[in-house]
C-alpha cells in the first residue's frame, strides 16, 4: 500500500484568491520590480524556510475568511507563537523575536473616507529574511500604500524594510492628523487673544475638548510602540535591527514627541479658556451685584411705603408718588456716588 502524502499548501488562482483570503503574493528581487507569485511558489514559501533563495516574498492575507485562517495556522515554517500572533484578535501592539523569526502587531488607520472619522486598527506580521506574511481583518490603507510604493520601484532590501515603510506611513498619517488638530488650536488661540463680550466661549470649549480627545486616542496607540522599541530585553536579529530598531524607533519617537507637544499646548489653551470663562462669569456677577446694590435703597423705600398702616407719610399728598419716586432716585444716585468714591465701580 503506497504512502499517503499530506496535501500541499496550494493557494487558489488569482481569480479566486480573494475568496480564500490571499490578497496578494509578490516576490521582491534585489534589482527588479515585484512580480506576482504563482500558487506553487506560494506553497513553497510557506513550506520551505529556504525558499525563495534569492530575494524575498510578501504574502498578505485577509483572515476574516475561515479558509485563510486555516491556511495561516497550518504554515509549517512558523512557530506556534507566530501563527497564533497572525490569527489573534487582540488589539495591542507587540514585537517578538525568535532566532531569525520576527513577529508582532502594529497599528494603522482604517479606510474611513474622512480623517476625522478614522479609527485605529491592527495589522499583524511574521517575517524571516526571505519571507514576510501579513494579516489583517479590516482594510489597512498603509499596507496598500506600501504595496504601490514597491511596484514603483522602491523595494526594500528585506521584509524589515517593508515593515519600516508601513510604520512610516502610519507616522505620516498621524502627523497629518496632528497638523489638523494644531490648526484647530491656532484658531482657538486666535479667538482667545481677540475675544470680546460676544465671543462664544462654549464653542471654544467643545473645540478644545475634541482636540484633547483625539490626541489622547493617538497617544494611547503610539506610546505602546515607543515602549516596545525602548525595551532593553527585546533582541532583534541582525538583519532586522537597522530597520526596526533604528529607523522605526526614530519615526515613532518623533511622532510621540510631536503629540506630547500638541497635548501640552491643548492643556495650556484649556487653562486659558477656563480662566477666561471664570473672568466672564465674575464680570457678569459683578454687574448683577452692582445693580442689586443700587436698587437696595429703592427696594427699602418701596417696601416701607407699601405697608398698609395708618398715618403713612405722603399718603394724602397730591404729589406723594412723585416725591417718593424722586426720593428713590436720589438715594440710588447717592449710592452710586458713594461706590465711585470708594472705587468699587
Amino acid at each position: 500500500m503506497p504512502d499517503i502524502q499530506p496535501p500541499a499548501l496550494l493557494l487558489p488562482e488569482p481569480t479566486t484568491a480573494l475568496a480564500d483570503g490571499l490578497v496578494w503574493a509578490v516576490f521582491c528581487g534585489a534589482e527588479s520590480r515585484p512580480t506576482k507569485l504563482s500558487p506553487e511558489d506560494v506553497a513553497s514559501c510557506l513550506r520551505e524556510p529556504s525558499f525563495p533563495a534569492d530575494g524575498w516574498a510578501w504574502l498578505h492575507f485577509d483572515i476574516v475568511h475561515t479558509r485563510s485562517r486555516t491556511q495561516v495556522e497550518a504554515i509549517p515554517s512558523l512557530t506556534d507563537d507566530a501563527k497564533q500572533n497572525l490569527t489573534s484578535t487582540e488589539g495591542g501592539a507587540r514585537l517578538e523575536a525568535e532566532d531569525d523569526l520576527v513577529y508582532g502587531a502594529f497599528p494603522a488607520f482604517d479606510d474611513a473616507p474622512s480623517e476625522e472619522d478614522r479609527d485605529v486598527c491592527i495589522w499583524r506580521f511574521a517575517m524571516r529574511p526571505n519571507l514576510l506574511i501579513t494579516t489583517r481583518r479590516h482594510p489597512v490603507p498603509a499596507l496598500g500604500a506600501v504595496y504601490r510604493e514597491i511596484h514603483r520601484g522602491k523595494v526594500p532590501d528585506n521584509p524589515a524594510g517593508l515593515v519600516d515603510m508601513a510604520l512610516l506611513e502610519f507616522a505620516d498619517t498621524a502627523r497629518r492628523t496632528m497638523s489638523r488638530l494644531d490648526d484647530q488650536l491656532d484658531r482657538a488661540e486666535d479667538v482667545l487673544l481677540l475675544r470680546d463680550h460676544d465671543t462664544d466661549l462654549g464653542r471654544m470649549s467643545g473645540m478644545l475638548g475634541q482636540v484633547r480627545r483625539r490626541s489622547t486616542e493617538l497617544r494611547r496607540v503610539i506610546a505602546p510602540i515607543n515602549r516596545i522599541f525602548n525595551d532593553e530585553e527585546l533582541e532583534l536579529p541582525e538583519w532586522a535591527e537597522d530597520d526596526l530598531r533604528d529607523r522605526s524607533e526614530r519615526q515613532v519617537h518623533s511622532a510621540l514627541d510631536d503629540l506630547l507637544a500638541l497635548q501640552d499646548r491643548a492643556r495650556s489653551l484649556q487653562d486659558e479658556l477656563t480662566s477666561s470663562q471664570a473672568e466672564e462669569t465674575n464680570r457678569r456677577l459683578y454687574l448683577v451685584s452692582v445693580g442689586t446694590t443700587l436698587m437696595l435703597p429703592a427696594t427699602f423705600i418701596t417696601g416701607f411705603f407699601g405697608m398698609n398702616t395708618g398715618g403713612m407719610f405722603l399718603a394724602e399728598h397730591p404729589w406723594g408718588t412723585m416725591v417718593a419716586g424722586g426720593l428713590c432716585f436720589f438715594i440710588m444716585f447717592g449710592t452710586w456716588v458713594g461706590l465711585k468714591v470708594a472705587r468699587l465701580l
